[in-house]
């Protein structure tokens, strides 16, 4: 089976900083991973992850590119069914209306682990079904 990429972009400023919400995806992103590489690696499955820094000017034409997920090459949103919405952001995004998920009635500012390894599951058994001939 392919490695399933992980691709994931926020503003970073000049010193390496991001905002709470980023940092703490990132940590998110991070438990996620290591939760899908460890049960799903005895299998053949693998998870590759790149990260994505956006310097100021090209995160004012599009905040919301900050903060999002790509796995397997789509949208985290389009995995888990969830509503592309903004809030307030502050820290180097400087009060901008930043990238928020709705899921189930609740607003997630933050990526939550639960939601990616979703999202990495669902791209694996996409990944079965082409190899078994079944399209989704």
């Amino acid at each position: 089976m392919k490695t399933i990429k992980i691709t994931w972009e926020r503003l970073v400023d000049d010193k390496g900083e991001t905002c709470d919400r980023c940092r703490d995806t990132e940590i998110e992103l991070d438990k996620a991973v290591r939760f899908l590489e460890k049960s799903l690696a005895p299998g053949g499955v693998h998870f590759s992850v790149e990260k994505r820094g956006l310097n100021f000017a090209e995160f004012s034409q599009d905040p919301s590119r900050s903060n999002r997920l790509w796995i397997d090459g789509r949208p985290l949103e389009k995995w888990v069914r969830a509503e592309v919405g903004q809030s307030p952001c502050w820290g180097p995004c400087q009060g901008a209306e930043c990238r928020t998920l709705e899921v189930n009635g609740t607003i997630h500012e933050t990526i939550p682990a639960e939601l990616i390894i979703k999202a990495g599951l669902l791209a694996v058994q996409r990944q079965v079904k082409k190899l078994s001939g079944k399209h989704p």
